[in-house]
């Protein structure tokens, strides 16, 4: 199912090698980036890490759901704003139970429930988990802000607390840890401790069916799409504190 839902028609990504610069082994124990503040939202634990990228974003400290950055949190369809026990379309709260029959978010008649097109690309903040479970402010990132992420950091795979994932280090020398949660497809977790797949708040507008999302695994980071109904992971993103 997870194979089949992210190599679909339509599949595409861009892929970087990992840029791990330390010696050794590349397994170390790290602690948390540094944190600016707290969220003022409805998650106490929350914590924002400035990366000194240059939109200014401050990244979250550890996902949705989680209490600690190597814990995995909460997965989640794309969209919806509470996790669930099963991840398919027949569950999935924005179709009439098929990817050809979708009631929001869809810019296509051809896969909108009797024709239904609403033109909505980006999560609004009702569909939000980020939003919905760390209060205002808090967002899931786009796609071209996960690329941001990416591109302006040193990313080694790492582990934390005995779990595996990816650190992001940037050059004011703060950094997040991003944990290898999995997915989830139908009851079962995937992938977990091999890899992370995170969704971003883009649509993904050809195929609305599908929405896109960064991922990595101990030898590269990528973006690509896949099925909204598979259950990822999600860190929030905010501008400021202010």
């Amino acid at each position: 199912m997870a194979v089949a839902a992210m190599l679909s028609a339509g599949l595409w990504s861009c892929e970087k090698d990992d840029n791990t610069n330390e010696s050794g082994s590349g397994t170390t124990q790290v602690d948390p980036g540094t944190n600016p503040g707290t969220d003022p939202g409805t998650d106490p634990g929350a914590v924002w890490v400035d990366l000194g990228l240059p939109s200014g974003l401050l990244w979250g400290a550890h996902n949705v759901g989680a209490s600690a950055p190597e814990d995995y949190g909460d997965h989640f369809a794309w969209g919806e704003t509470e996790p669930k026990e099963v991840y398919n379309w027949s569950t999935y709260r924005y179709c009439n139970g098929d990817s050809d029959q979708l009631t929001k978010y869809c810019n296509d008649s051809d896969y909108g429930y009797n024709g239904f097109t609403d033109n909505l690309t980006i999560l609004q903040p009702a569909a939000d988990d980020a939003t919905a479970n760390w209060g205002d402010g808090a967002r899931t990132p786009t796609i071209e802000e996960w690329q941001e992420l990416r591109d302006n950091t040193t990313s080694e795979w790492t582990i934390l607390g005995g779990v595996n994932g990816r650190r992001f280090t940037a050059a004011n020398g703060n950094s997040i840890f991003l944990p290898a949660a999995g997915d989830r497809w139908d009851v079962e977790l995937d992938d977990a401790g091999s890899d992370g797949h995170y969704w971003s708040s883009s649509l993904y507008a050809d195929d609305p069916g599908y929405a896109r999302y960064f991922g990595f695994d101990s030898g590269r980071q990528y973006v690509s799409i896949s099925s909204r109904d598979g259950g990822f992971s999600v860190r929030p993103v905010r501008s400021s504190l202010k």
